[in-house]
């Protein structure tokens, strides 16, 4: 019997299982159809009363239904669909193109029995029961055609993907619309064995025939094995973090791949497609939920308002301008020296739907913060209200080989941008900062304190916030890209100390607490993130592994680089903190610097600049910053000249740190 249908089949579709049935055939199958359906009318009425009802009769009344169909079918064009795919929309259109048939024999016989003069083409025209039963059958038969190639194609000719065995965790709403949404994908991978479900009162019994089982049951490694489980689908869309976590950590300790189901907020009426069921997203691997901050303060600071941001090609600045520019700023200047990254922001900005519809006037500048002229211009022109200073050189062991150039950028750039700020009449200036500026180890974060110790130092109208926070998922040269990057080439991932941990946000989440601090922040403020606690860039890496499903994939230990230390820290020790009206967001207390005592030392760190000799440099920026202790780096050498007899480090800018 399948070798039959197999030779029909290859008969209607070609020899090729993945050519769709041409369109003459569809065309002449469904006239055949027609046709077939006049007989069988024809038949019930011969043999229901054949002395009244002759069979040239039947033949006449027959051709002028063919030929409506026809003019209907090439009208319409219903015989162009895909048969194989046919679904709902396809049966409303051949529907439609049936009632029109009935519609139009209908009217026909209504003109024709008022129109003496054509009575000769009256015998051509049925009856109305005859037109509309053959019709009827028509109808029934053209659904019936589709439906059966349908489900040919999908049991004997479509490629039946290689099925893997997997467990829905979680027998709720999404366990079940996930479970719905992979029963009707006809190109569904996924053999669901059971669920998995925390709850007692549902262990035990099913959903839709699935049995519904114990985390412990399901990940017991004898269960895993008969079963040949290689997968679990992670239908908890609004579970807390913490247990989210929990729940992963347990399925990839089972050395099994884990999906996930999108959350509620964007499963559209009530169904999952499919195709929304997909991996673990790197920001899943925070262990904390993640910071979500209020709009009312934003919307009020930037409504209306004229903003720059610099550095606005990077991670950080990039996102800082997507978000402003939904705020209703008068007007958005975004500035940056890299072209090659402009230029995307710029087309991102022209082209995505997203801003599209936004009526804000935007310019997009090249140009450097080092460089005071071209600054000056730009503020002369734009005259801002809000600076957001984003530019930075920003990796370590980078400017730990060129002090020069941190200097330049992070300390006399900013140094720029704060003067011009303070020149031409700013509200306010918020400068993205580091979690490295606290007791900073390296060149880079150093560079930092020192633009904060500078911004916070200055007596003006201009209102100086600086805002801290962690390392940020997903930036340019942050560790998640770099490991994407290796995973790709085979490994291995490298971690500089299996005992290195960061803090960890996402981009948004850092864009939002800049913009946040923007709005609360008063003069001289820092702010500071509750980011939870900081992970192990090993386990990290570990995590990133089992959920790519590459185990033979080794992780290398290189050693700490130059500049860089075991753990990161939001506050000196020095320092405490103020809560805020958002119990997310601390107002650090820091130490106070007076303009006279700050602008005589960066006027020695720029006089010193110009030599290029790394060693006074970075001498000089020790001196600023009494706290800068270099780690693993050739500027340790340093830490002990600046040592008096007495074993104390002498604070140039007042007082003695023991």
């Amino acid at each position: 019997m399948k070798k039959l249908i197999m030779k029909f089949v290859n008969m209607v579709f070609g020899k090729s299982n993945t050519s769709p049935m041409p369109r003459y055939a569809v065309f002449l199958c469904d006239v055949l159809i027609v046709v077939f359906s006049l007989i069988i009318v024809g038949f019930l009425m011969y043999f229901r009363n054949h002395e009244n009802v002759p069979v040239a009769y039947i033949v006449k009344n027959s051709l002028a239904i063919i030929l409506i169909y026809i003019l209907a079918f090439l009208v319409s064009g219903s015989y162009k669909g895909l048969v194989r795919y046919s679904g709902f929309q396809d049966i409303y259109l051949i529907s439609k193109v049936n009632l029109a048939v009935i519609v139009t024999l209908i009217i026909c016989k209504i003109i024709i029995n008022n129109t003496p003069a054509l009575s000769l083409i009256a015998p051509f025209f049925a009856s109305y029961s005859f037109t509309i039963l053959a019709c009827a059958i028509t109808l029934i038969f053209m659904v019936l055609m589709r439906l059966i190639v349908r489900r040919v194609y999908n049991e004997y000719l479509r490629p039946k993907p290689t099925m893997t065995n997997a467990m829905i965790y979680g027998a709720g709403d999404a366990g079940t619309l996930t479970l719905n949404a992979l029963y009707q994908d006809g190109t569904n991978a996924y053999n669901i064995i059971c669920f998995i479900d925390d709850s007692n009162s549902k262990v035990g019994k099913s959903v839709n025939g699935i049995l519904i089982t114990s985390p412990e049951q399901a990940f017991n490694q004898k269960f895993i094995q008969k079963h040949k489980i290689e997968m679990v689908i992670l239908a908890m869309p609004s579970v807390d973090v913490e247990k989210r976590n929990k729940i992963i950590n347990k399925i990839i300790d089972n050395g099994l791949q884990v999906k996930t189901v999108p959350h509620f907020a964007s499963i559209v009426g009530n169904k999952i497609d499919a195709n929304q069921i997909e991996d673990i997203k790197i920001e899943d691997l925070l262990g904390r939920n993640p910071i979500i901050l209020g709009k009312e303060n934003v919307t009020q600071e930037l409504d209306n308002k004229v903003v720059l941001v610099t550095g606005a090609a990077g991670s950080i600045g990039s996102e800082i301008c997507r978000q402003v520019y939904q705020y209703n700023p008068r007007h958005l200047v975004m500035l940056d020296q890299a072209e090659s990254p402009m230029y995307d922001l710029q087309f991102e900005f022209n082209n995505d739907d997203r801003f599209k519809h936004i009526a804000v006037p935007k310019d997009f500048i090249i140009g450097n913060v080092k460089d005071h002229d071209k600054m000056e211009e730009v503020f002369k022109k734009f005259k801002p209200d809000i600076v957001y200073h984003a530019a930075a050189y920003k990796h370590v062991p980078l400017m730990e080989d060129f002090p020069y150039e941190a200097v330049f950028v992070n300390v006399l750039g900013t140094k720029n941008i704060a003067d011009l700020s303070i020149k031409y009449g700013v509200k306010k200036f918020v400068m993205i900062s580091t979690d490295k500026a606290v007791n900073p180890t390296n060149v880079m974060g150093a560079t930092k304190r020192i633009a904060e110790i500078y911004t916070q130092s200055r007596n003006s109208a201009t209102k100086f916030i600086t805002t801290r926070f962690g390392n940020v998922l997903g930036s340019n040269g942050s560790v998640i890209p770099l490991f994407k990057k290796q995973l790709a080439k085979g490994g291995p991932l490298t971690v500089t100390d299996r005992n290195i941990i960061r803090y960890f946000m996402t981009i948004p989440e850092a864009c939002s607490l800049v913009l946040e601090a923007g709005s609360i922040g008063e003069d001289d403020d820092v702010f500071v993130f509750d980011m939870g606690e900081p992970m192990k860039i090993y386990d990290l890496a570990k995590k990133m592994i089992q959920l790519s499903n590459r185990n033979n994939v080794d992780i290398e230990i290189t050693g700490l680089r130059p500049g860089e230390k075991l753990y990161e820290e939001l506050l000196a020790t020095k320092e405490n903190t103020i809560k805020t009206d958002n119990p997310k967001i601390m107002r650090a207390k820091v130490r106070k610097y007076t303009e006279e005592e700050v602008d005589v030392e960066i006027a020695t760190l720029s006089d010193i600049l110009p030599t290029c000799n790394d060693f006074k440099i970075v001498g000089q920026m020790k001196k600023i910053v009494p706290e800068f202790k270099s780690n693993n780096s050739i500027y340790q050498v340093l830490d002990a000249v600046l040592d008096d007899d007495k074993g104390e480090k002498k604070d140039v800018l007042g007082g003695v740190i023991s």
